[in-house]
């Protein structure tokens, strides 16, 4: 038998048990004689003693060999310690130990992880993944992510939802990002797609009456990593049969407390404010806002139209964030956010100081009276503090205070960790105009139906500019967590989008023509949700990244050190599915 126990369950009510524990050394001490080790398996840590008045030589010796990451079996006399280490679950007790056997020794580890987080760069972290799992950091961080899925399950599956499974060889319908193509040997020349989401196969689900569907779905899309982007990665995905808007809100609501609370013991407060679209974007800049802390967004574009002040006068849009407390930042800390917002595409950031109710430095001596009034009316600053400018195009605008907002309330702590704010953002438009390309796009994705007041719109194809459809997404501290709409089931309307978004006929027959043909046989109203489990388990952890958070993620670079891959394939490999690789020049 190697173990009896594990290395967390023992206390002080065991006190006289003689157990078996197996496990890795956590860290090893001799003391004159006297052998120590803490002893590690997913569950804790247990501390064993080795006494050589009590033990014969040939144990002693063995426990002298050991050293840290050792893979031991222990058994020994559960006793109570004279002075409990109260940063162990186990602390009260020890173990008097009287065998021990090495299952395997450890070469010395790349990196060490005694106080319960790995203490190397990420990219040695990511190339002995199989270590750094060890560190109880990223074991805490896999129960999290565990108890949420079962959590997950277990609510969908009392509401009535079955999981189905959807497959991961495809057809390639490019949705915004790159595929991941796979070659089909049978047929050469031709390529299956690995899913970006299982979108297409969740809306033929609800053609086929299966009414409520969920799945914890693998995703893949080929493009640049993030903190927050992986090319593969996880959903919980969800779709319903005659749903109303309200509905998916108050099933994603429930979700989310059921997972915080058997997650990570956190009570979320409900319901979530929804804030339009275009709210979203006056007030905070960005369509992810945080709402953990005030400092919206002042827009004073109606009084500066005829400014003395150029820059403000021949811009699309003049906005202000105000700060309180920051008036005494230095001309160099000034430069550091003038740099910031350069870095996001602006020419500049313009500020004045706020002192005693009055504008100096920075461009007070270039505005005027009224321009002056409206600022100080808007600010809603308490006290002293700075007010930063961005005049430019309005979406450009709205980009950099938005990030800025962020940045400062970072840097002044206006929040905590700890605290999760929810809030549904609602009323997108259906589409937006791409300037490169000429041609009107979809603001999320091509099988939303617009707001029934648009319909008569979309259908004419007309006022494209003002269409909203019945999307939404989700949004966590600032981070956009899930993203959602009510899906178009007529395939007339469907062909209609297509054709707004400059698809000719045959391409999308040739793309959608399967899921154009199901909705003429019965298609019930339909929608849904797709929440990221990686983000979500990410926040909840208080992780930087989402690498943190899956056991054997890919890097920045999208490549696996552990594995070395992507690699080169044999020429035999690359025959059979008829592939020549071209070199670069």
């Amino acid at each position: 038998m190697y173990r009896t126990k594990n290395c967390g369950e023992l206390r002080k009510s065991d006190e006289g048990k003689n157990v078996t524990l197996s496990g890795w050394i956590h860290k090893y001490r001799n003391l004159g004689g006297l052998v120590f080790f803490d002893l590690r398996d997913r569950y804790g840590i247990t501390q064993i003693i080795f006494d050589p008045n009590s033990l014969g030589e040939n144990i002693m010796e063995t426990a002298n060999r050991c050293r840290n990451e050792y893979v031991v079996t222990i058994s020994g006399t559960v006793r109570v310690k004279p002075e409990p280490n109260k940063n162990l679950s186990t602390g009260e007790i020890e173990i008097a130990a009287d065998n021990i056997f090495i299952e395997n020794a450890s070469k010395t580890p790349p990196f060490n992880f005694l106080d319960g987080k790995s203490d190397s760069k990420e990219d040695l972290r990511l190339q002995y993944r199989y270590i750094d799992l060890r560190s109880a950091k990223m074991t805490q961080n896999l129960l999290v992510r565990h108890k949420v899925t079962m959590a997950v399950r277990n609510y969908l599956s009392e509401k009535g939802f079955i999981e189905i499974e959807t497959p991961t060889f495809s057809k390639s319908t490019p949705e915004g990002a790159r595929d991941y193509l796979v070659p089909c040997r049978i047929f050469p020349g031709t390529f299956f797609a690995l899913p970006q989401s299982p979108q297409i196969y969740k809306q033929l689900l609800m053609v086929a009456g299966q009414d409520k569907y969920f799945q914890i779905a693998r995703c893949y899309r080929d493009e640049d990593a993030r903190g927050d982007r992986q090319p593969e990665f996880t959903q919980i995905d969800i779709e319903t049969s005659f749903p109303s808007q309200d509905e998916i809100f108050e099933l994603t609501e429930e979700l989310m407390k059921k997972s915080f609370s058997q997650g990570i013991n956190v009570e979320i407060q409900t319901p979530f404010i929804r804030i339009p679209y275009l709210e979203a974007m006056e007030d905070y800049g960005v369509d992810k806002p945080d709402i953990r802390f005030g400092l919206k967004l002042k827009n004073i574009t109606d009084v500066t139209r005829n400014s003395g002040f150029k820059v403000f006068a021949d811009a699309q849009a003049v906005k202000f964030l105000a700060v309180g407390g920051l008036e005494n930042l230095s001309r160099k800390q000034i430069g550091e956010y003038e740099d910031y917002a350069k870095h996001l595409g602006a020419k500049g950031l313009a500020f004045v100081k706020v002192t005693g109710g009055k504008l100096e430095g920075g461009i007070s001596k270039f505005l005027s009276e009224p321009e002056i009034d409206e600022i100080l009316a808007k600010s809603e600053l308490k006290g002293d503090g700075i007010v930063f400018f961005a005049a430019d195009k309005l979406s450009l605008a709205n980009k950099v205070l938005g990030n800025l907002r962020n940045r400062i309330a970072k840097e002044l702590k206006l929040y905590r960790e700890d605290d999760y704010r929810f809030c549904f953002i609602v009323d997108f438009p259906m589409f937006e105009f791409s300037e490169e390309e000429n041609r009107w796009q979809a603001m999320h994705h091509m099988f939303t139906m617009p707001k029934p007041e648009f319909l008569e719109d979309m259908k004419k194809g007309e006022n494209l500019e003002n269409i909203l459809g019945q999307l939404y997404d989700l949004v966590l501290n600032g981070v956009e967590l899930s993203s959602g709409s009510i899906r178009i089931h007529d395939s007339a309307l469907q062909e209609k989008v297509f054709s707004i978004l400059g698809m000719s006929k045959e391409e999308y027959e040739n793309k959608f023509g399967f899921m154009l043909n199901a909705f003429k046989y019965g298609a019930p109203p339909h929608g849904g949700i797709a929440h990221g489990l990686d983000r979500m388990i990410m926040l909840m952890c208080h992780e930087e990244t989402i690498r943190d958070v899956i056991a054997f993620p890919k890097t920045k670079n999208q490549n696996c050190l552990m594995m070395d891959a992507p690699s080169e394939v044999s020429p035999e490999q690359l025959e059979e599915l008829s592939i020549s690789i071209v070199k670069e020049k």
